[in-house]
């Protein structure tokens, strides 16, 4: 079973650069971090965590891509990746772009998992209808594989193009969200794999995402439980459903308390 770690990378938490060597010194696989783009004020969308108030580090996340720049210069091996990227609330082109530069001076590193969002102000404010979210992020990843693939890409949306540099292979794409039928007919669609929040019912899940694979003529989808609280016995859970990766939630934190979350993990392997 391998490791990987999620943290809310902000400018008040420990720097992405020294949790991504401190990950990779104790051989955890990856390194994920999120995206909000920004926060409305008026708060007319609930939190998605069921919290009464908006936790903090929601209103001061980095940017992803520049901040797992950092996180690439400061290690060798460690995958890099979003968890996960608002595809609906970004151009495709620029970032396509990010991502292959990103791929490209990692050494093929990158990973990146996608979502919809939840927050509807977030959304609208990109010009996005909320209820067109899942449409748009389907459109935008489609267009950036075919910048990341094709030598001359075209998409709906921009002519034939020639788009470098291109990355080290097509990152593998990762769709977050819940469980049903519409989530797993995008990850039979576009995608390489799902990352199901926590990992809470996956394995009632697994039959359901498997026919979706067969309907589109695909091999199953990998499956990443995100964003989890490891145990010793959630692990092995996984680890007995065919799951190769699980990725747990760090603290938005300073380094000591990050660090002390961070060596309880690596020590349930």
């Amino acid at each position: 079973m391998r490791l990987g770690v999620t943290m809310f990378a902000t400018d008040l938490a420990m720097p992405v650069q020294d949790l991504a060597r401190a990950a990779e010194e104790r051989g955890c696989s990856s390194l994920y971090l999120p995206e909000h783009t920004h926060i409305p004020v008026s708060r007319r969308t609930p939190p998605a965590g069921g919290q009464q108030d908006l936790p903090e580090e929601y209103k001061r996340t980095l940017d992803p891509l520049v901040a797992l720049s950092f996180a690439a210069a400061a290690t060798e091996r460690l995958r890099l990746g979003t968890g996960i990227l608002l595809a609906a609330q970004r151009d495709p082109i620029v970032t396509a772009k990010a991502i292959a530069t990103l791929d490209h001076l990692s050494g093929g590193r990158v990973v990146v998992g996608v979502g919809f969002g939840w927050n509807v102000e977030e959304i609208e404010n990109h010009g996005v209808p909320y209820g067109r979210r899942r449409e748009v992020a389907r459109r935008n990843v489609l267009a950036m594989r075919a910048l990341w693939r094709d030598e001359v890409a075209s998409f709906d949306g921009f002519e034939p193009s020639w788009s470098w540099p291109k990355p080290m292979r097509v990152p593998p794409v990762y769709v977050g969200g819940a469980a049903g039928p519409k989530l797993f007919a995008h990850v039979a669609e576009y995608a390489d794999g799902w990352m199901p929040i926590g990992g809470h019912g996956i394995k009632a899940a697994l039959p359901v995402l498997r026919e979706a694979c067969e309907k589109a003529g695909r091999p199953m989808a990998k499956v990443i439980p995100f964003g989890t609280r490891p145990t010793k016995e959630k692990l092995d859970y996984f680890a007995g459903l065919g799951i190769e990766e699980a990725v747990a939630a760090l603290p938005s934190g300073s380094a000591d308390e990050v660090l002390r979350f961070l060596d309880q993990y690596v020590a349930l392997r």
